[in-house]
């Protein structure tokens, strides 16, 4: 969703004296920039990885990129086995971009990755909700973030390992402490793989508006890996699945009746449908079916219900693939944040 341009300067010509004398002092500043700026780390790019257009760092970001404010926060982390590790906000960061998002997607998205996966932590920390009393949060995608350990991550990247290790670690200490404001407060940051198109207001999901997690435009489309999926149930099976989680439900007419009354919302998601006189919102419809989207249709040929998806995960708030279609475009990943979470600011955290 956010625009990248690049940035220039422009001076106007002296004399051939001044031109020689001010070239010579530009070197010598050019030559120790790095080195005041960001404590001699500056920016790295690995050898592998493709070259960046210079200059497209607005130079107010040098000063972050070191990660000094994510490497003094800690983070409990409660690991897959029920242990808890406490580590840096900066290692706990990495770990969440690799597992949440592809190496191989443009910088800015991964940016924007981090930054979402930072504000979301930072909420986290701020509350109690008791699933994991020892820890802030949880490497459970279904109820926190995805997290991968570093050598996990390498030993599944192969050969890229190297290069995709330091892009991820550009993109986390490259927006080192930053995270998404709504109002000066910290957002749910939430995000999913892919959008048919729009992303999903909040309340034709949980029921319940959210001023920042609107409907907004998303530009993936046929380049997303299994962007339309099908899913195919027979009647016995809709009639199983369906009486095992809504033994009220009538299903003993005829199947071409069994769904009906379908309301789509703003992104032509499913809002709701009446299956066996229940009315059902499209997420209830995507679990008990197991289906990648709450977009879809569903058609009975005779002999089998075809259900035909468009996207994947739940719909609101930042989509992955459209992050990354963005950044395509030249869209930065402060420009990316504040389109898909409308009305917020990219901001500090501490």
């Amino acid at each position: 969703m956010p625009d990248r341009g690049t940035r220039s300067a422009s001076g106007r010509p002296a004399g051939a004296g001044q031109t020689v004398a001010w070239a010579l002092v530009l070197t010598v500043a050019l030559f120790f920039l790095p080195a005041v700026t960001v404590g001699g780390n500056g920016i790295y790019k690995s050898p592998g990885a493709e070259e960046e257009p210079e200059a497209t760092l607005p130079i107010d970001r040098l000063a972050v990129t070191t990660g000094a404010k994510d490497r003094g926060k800690a983070v409990r982390l409660q690991m897959e086995d029920g242990s808890v590790q406490e580590m840096t906000m900066a290692d706990y960061l990495w770990g969440v971009v690799a597992a949440e998002m592809p190496a191989s997607f443009e910088e800015e998205a991964l940016k924007a990755q981090a930054c979402a996966a930072r504000t979301y932590t930072v909420l986290l920390q701020s509350k109690d909700s008791g699933k994991h009393p020892d820890a802030d949060v949880c490497a459970d995608s279904t109820c926190c973030q995805a997290y991968v350990e570093r050598s996990q991550a390498e030993a599944r990247w192969g050969l890229n390992a190297q290069s995709y290790g330091d892009k991820i670690e550009e993109a986390v200490t490259g927006t080192d402490g930053l995270g998404i404001l709504y109002e000066g407060q910290p957002i749910q940051a939430l995000f999913f793989s892919s959008a048919p198109g729009k992303t999903v207001d909040a309340v034709e999901v949980w029921g319940n508006s959210v001023d920042y997690l609107k409907s907004v435009d998303s530009p993936e489309g046929e380049e997303v890996p299994d962007y339309h999926s099908q899913a195919v149930f027979s009647a016995d099976q809709v009639k199983e699945r369906t009486l095992a989680s809504y033994p009220g439900a009538d299903l003993s007419g005829d199947p071409t009746e069994w769904f009906s009354n379908v309301v789509r919302g703003e992104s032509q998601t499913v809002s709701s449908l009446t299956l066996g006189g229940i009315t059902l919102t499209g997420g209830q419809v995507r679990t008990l079916f197991e289906l990648r989207s709450a977009s879809f249709t569903v058609s009975w040929d005779g002999s089998q219900f075809v259900f035909d998806v468009t996207g994947y995960g739940h719909g609101v708030g930042m989509s992955q693939y459209g992050a990354n279609a963005m950044a395509k475009e030249g869209k930065s990943f402060e420009e990316i944040l504040t389109w898909y979470y409308t009305g917020t600011q990219v901001a500090e955290l501490w």
